[in-house]
């Protein structure tokens, strides 16, 4: 890893080169497809660790090269590449009941990476779990939103955030673990 001209987070070589750039984009939609594949199945959304996967991508990749990685792996997923929860693909993942959850990874994965790039993550164990809260909050959020056009807000509210709570937190304190051991010494 190398460090961006503009912060002290340890990015991967989002200023290097091009071919670098390519290896951490096809590195990270590898990880978000096996992540995906680690599900505890339900109905209509199932919980996965791609929201660990995408905070994770974010603290180390920065804001520009995450973003680009999940728009990667959403491609990977249109084209028909098996890399979605349970090795599923296709364009109806994201106008259905999971697209507010897709949706909300993008904009999960840019906020810890810019959160990253401002250095937050580095200021203390509370800030970086309180980004990585954020960030799955804003997953949950967001996916229930999506999933009320479908399904109504009583049955969003108990099917699309209420299960993903406590996983949520669980999650976000991982990748603050994780961050702190990997992260602060890069």
């Amino acid at each position: 890893m190398s460090r961006s001209p503009t912060s002290s987070l340890p990015v991967l070589p989002l200023y290097g080169s091009g071919a670098a750039q390519i290896v951490a984009v096809v590195v990270g939609t590898g990880v978000l497809a096996a992540s995906s594949w680690i599900q505890v199945p339900m109905i209509p959304v199932p919980i996965t660790m791609q929201t660990l996967a995408i905070t994770m991508i974010g603290a180390f990749y920065g804001w520009r090269l995450a973003l680009a990685t999940v728009l990667a792996w959403f491609a990977e997923a249109v084209f028909g590449l098996p890399v979605l929860a349970g090795g599923a693909a296709g364009i109806a993942h994201f106008v259905g009941p999971t697209g507010g959850y897709l949706l909300g990874f993008a904009i999960a994965a840019g906020v810890v990476g810019l959160a990253a790039e401002q250095g937050l993550l580095r200021r203390s164990l509370a800030m970086s779990l309180g980004v990585m809260l954020a960030a799955n909050a804003l997953i949950i959020a967001i996916g229930c939103v999506w999933l009320a056009r479908f399904v109504g807000w009583e049955a969003s509210i108990t099917a699309g955030a209420t299960p993903f709570i406590v996983g949520g937190i669980v999650k976000a304190a991982l990748a603050t673990g994780i961050y702190e051991a990997v992260g602060k010494r890069a």
